[in-house]
């Protein structure tokens, strides 16, 4: 048996993300889905295969290039698109006088090759078209004795009661007379050719595929189904190896500030144990497991992206002992992630539901530990090849991603001020000066906020984490204790605030006055970063329910310039005049 995979097409459903990966390439749980249909058709007994190429084809003539087949896999490349009637006849030359297989590059799927290519040796018809019930894209036309008797590029509404109508899997096994029916050198389906066929009175063969997965990943959707699909099952025996499950089910949960998906996805057990209620009777006793699924997006571009850092940061400050959350399974093309799960409980909601002042105190203490931890070691052995967006807090940083992005987002955006970053451009440049001149570089999260620290089984857990990089760990401690979503009293900031200087004392060589000096600018450009990204979400995201801290944000940003001289930021401290009277009326 020889074999042809069709891999020429443009990918168009898939765009952006084919744009530098062609649809072919596109991985399954780390496999290129490429691979995997050759080696299918390697384990089916196939002598030798060629494969189509058109888009991006040095990628795949590369990819193979790398690999070594116990078969020959020659690829015949197409200038101009010859559809897949007309790439069947381009090849004209590689058939023999046997039978042979074509197959989509775009499908997923555990049909046994073989048998159906040993079904077509045991009947006497030109063509076998694999089918399956499939409703979305039913629209082959079968009759009692599984014949075809008509195909359609759409979904046909052909009611005839003794036929039914069935989906084309993208599988067929064809004798070389099909040739005859496809013109030379034109674009053509072999859809058509099919017609031509049954109108010369011959019968294309069905054989009808049951109890077997199949997946087009032709769109980001189904692609991403795909992944899940071979993932989610390997995740929970990656967390738990004795744990067999009955099925897996997806939750979608809310998520914060980022664009990415979060979903609680539980595997269902059911143990042979029995127990007995007289309301139910016998039943088996059920038991679940969950874990976290973070959606990043498919990839765009080879750069290092968010998916990539936050892999590689999260798996990099689990194994240093920090307490983030266990990342059981990936994949960085697809953008999935499977993580443990935290429970639902934040820092945020477990301060404002605590009356207890001591209490809070202790718990940011326990935090303030862990940021210690977390910076001092995680300086050690962090590679900036980790980071997507900046290897080092830096000047430049400050005065975009901080300094302009308030003027850009709030004080315009949001506030539709008439002020541009040049009105205060003397005073950021000074600021971001100023913020890193006395710097205790380590390893910074720069969002340690209270929505993005978890309390599970009296434990606090940092998520988040994929906007590490080097930085002063006064900035985190700034994110910490300005934060609005839980407003801390002045007080309570000023006592962390030395017990994080005695704690980071212990490891460090450390000067207060100057870790001080840090802190109050650090506190200033964590407080114009804050406001911007409130005006971002909330106007570009459609995340109304940030308005509600903006307040907050405000009154801190006004107390925070109070530690300065009068003269210093004089040009902030009029906008900030103006904003509270903008937010407060």
């Amino acid at each position: 048996m020889k074999a042809m995979i069709l891999a020429a097409g443009l990918g168009k459903r898939l765009r952006p993300f084919t744009a530098n990966t062609p649809k072919p390439l596109f991985p399954i749980a780390g496999r290129p889905l490429l691979d995997i249909i050759i080696r299918s058709l390697q384990n089916a007994g196939c002598k030798a295969i060629i494969i189509n190429t058109h888009h991006l084809y040095k990628k795949i003539d590369s990819f193979l290039s790398s690999r070594k087949y116990s078969i020959p896999v020659f690829t015949r490349y197409e200038p101009l698109l010859l559809g897949t009637g007309g790439a069947i006849k381009n090849v004209e030359d590689f058939w023999d006088d046997q039978p042979f297989m074509v197959i989509n590059s775009d499908i997923l799927t555990d049909i046994d090759l073989r048998n159906v290519y040993d079904f077509h040796l045991n009947h006497k018809y030109t063509a076998t078209l694999v089918l399956h019930d499939y409703k979305e894209f039913n629209n082959v036309l079968i009759n009692k004795e599984d014949f075809i008797r008509g195909l359609y590029k759409e979904k046909s509404n052909e009611n005839i009661c003794y036929e039914k109508k069935l989906a084309f899997t993208g599988i067929q096994v064809l004798d070389p007379q099909i040739l005859n029916f496809i013109p030379d050198g034109l674009f053509s389906s072999i859809i058509d050719a099919y017609r031509k066929l049954i109108f010369s009175g011959q019968r294309p063969k069905a054989f009808i595929a049951q109890k077997h997965y199949w997946k087009d990943i032709g769109t980001p959707e189904s692609y991403r189904e795909s992944v899940i699909d071979k993932l989610a099952p390997e995740a929970f025996k990656q967390a738990w190896p004795d744990f067999t499950f009955k099925e897996i089910n997806y939750y979608r949960i809310k998520g914060d500030g980022s664009d990415r998906r979060w979903y609680r996805v539980i595997a269902e057990e059911h143990l042979p144990i029995k127990v007995y209620s007289e309301a139910y009777g016998e039943e088996s006793k059920v038991s679940l497991r969950k874990l976290i699924m973070v959606d990043h997006g498919i990839r765009t571009q080879s750069a290092t992206s968010e998916a990539d850092s936050f892999i590689a940061i999260g798996r990099y400050l689990y194994d240093l002992g920090i307490p983030v959350p266990e990342i059981h399974l990936y994949d960085n093309f697809s953008g999935l992630v499977f993580l443990e799960d935290l429970g639902d409980i934040k820092l945020q909601k477990l301060i404002l539901n605590t009356n207890d002042p001591e209490k809070v105190a202790l718990y940011y203490k326990t935090i303030i530990d862990i940021l210690i931890k977390m910076s001092t070691l995680g300086a050690e052995g962090f590679d900036i090849s980790w980071t997507y967006q900046t290897p080092y807090y830096s000047v430049d940083l400050i005065l975009e991603k901080e300094c302009r992005y308030f003027v850009d987002a709030f004080l315009r955006g949001y506030l539709g001020m008439d002020y541009s970053f040049e009105d205060f451009k003397d005073e950021f440049e000074l600021l971001a000066e100023k913020t890193l001149k006395f710097s205790v570089h380590a390893f910074m999260h720069r969002d340690l906020q209270s929505r993005n620290i978890m309390f599970k089984d009296n434990k606090f857990y940092i998520i988040d984490f994929q906007g590490g990089r080097i930085g002063p760990v006064q900035y985190d401690l700034a994110s910490l204790l300005i934060d609005p979503y839980v407003d801390l009293p002045y007080q309570l900031r000023a006592q962390l605030v030395d017990y994080c200087i005695k704690g980071f004392a212990k490891f460090l060589q450390i000067n207060e006055e100057q870790f001080r000096y840090c802190f109050r600018y650090c506190s200033l450009t964590r407080n114009l970063q804050i406001l911007g990204a409130f005006g971002n979400l909330i106007r570009m995201s459609g995340k109304s329910y940030f308005e509600q801290y903006i307040p907050t944000a405000v009154k801190t940003l006004k107390y925070n310039l109070s530690a300065f001289e009068d003269a210093e930021f004089s040009g902030i401290r009029a906008v900030v005049e103006e904003i509270m009277v903008a937010v407060h009326g």
